[in-house]
């Protein structure tokens, strides 16, 4: 299996924050690939069409993850994951993005006319180059009907990530000079999420990514990091997210690498 991570091209990296690609021709049994919160909205593309809640699509748009999910594929494929930045999905595709959150959907269902020839060019496509040029050309062709301003969602989010404790939301807030009611319809319908859950996924993605990197030397030390009251605390945020507990992640791993 080989797995690469292409930089987003400059025409679409205000709204793309980066590109995942899976080549796996070797598939003897099921592949599944887990899928947790990341704050990132995700457009995926499978050679090969993978099961997501019982749907089963080649093109696949995702808003926000709260609950894990897997994607399950049976045949060799490759895979491309574009994962957005976080108020992507209401102004690349105009509608709210609450609609989307844990309700992956067959693009092919929002624009056919344009979507299914997508599909079509990129099953007919000889290489990953070129599947992620038909990629980036579907995208940037969204970016250019864009009109609303973003630059306040975009700030929110962008400062939200940066430091996900229990202040930001209030700063950020005061910040934009809105009140919290309309801090928090504006945020819903951009981002899918509230406030407040957005935050919650950024600090569980940060304390994920310190525990997948080992950078600590016991739970308590990641827990401290991240802002959580205590290990308890972070282990109940895990689990919400991944259905799993911290240790038994570490566990998994370990046997990953035997």
């Amino acid at each position: 299996m080989k797995v690469k991570n292409p930089i987003p091209n400059e025409n679409i990296s205000d709204f793309v924050q980066n590109i995942l690609v899976i080549e796996n021709f070797q598939v003897t049994n099921p592949f599944v690939l887990p899928l947790y919160a990341n704050g990132s909205p995700t457009l995926l593309f499978q050679t090969a069409k993978g099961e997501i809640k019982g749907n089963s699509n080649n093109l696949t748009l995702f808003g926000q993850t709260v609950f894990p999910e897997t994607l399950t594929i049976k045949e060799d494929f490759t895979l491309i994951a574009y994962f957005f930045k976080p108020f992507a999905l209401s102004t690349l595709f105009g509608f709210s993005a609450q609609e989307l959150t844990d309700n992956p959907i067959d693009i092919n269902l929002l624009e056919p006319s344009k979507t299914l020839e997508l599909q079509e060019k990129l099953l007919n496509s000889n290489s990953i180059n070129e599947m992620i040029n038909l990629i980036d050309n579907y995208i940037f062709s969204l970016v250019n009907k864009i009109k609303a301003d973003i630059n306040l969602i975009k700030f929110a989010t962008t400062e939200i990530v940066k430091n996900p404790d229990n202040e930001i939301l209030k700063k950020v807030q005061n910040e934009l000079h809105l009140t919290e009611r309309t801090f928090q319809r504006m945020f819903k319908k951009n981002v899918g999420l509230s406030p407040n859950q957005y935050r919650r996924i950024g600090q569980f993605s940060s304390a994920f990514k310190q525990l997948q990197q080992k950078q600590f030397e016991n739970l308590f030390d990641i827990a401290f990091d991240n802002g959580y009251s205590d290990q308890s605390h972070f282990t109940r945020s895990f689990k919400e997210f991944t259905n799993i507990t911290p240790k038994d992640y570490l566990k998994f791993g370990n046997l990953s690498n035997d």
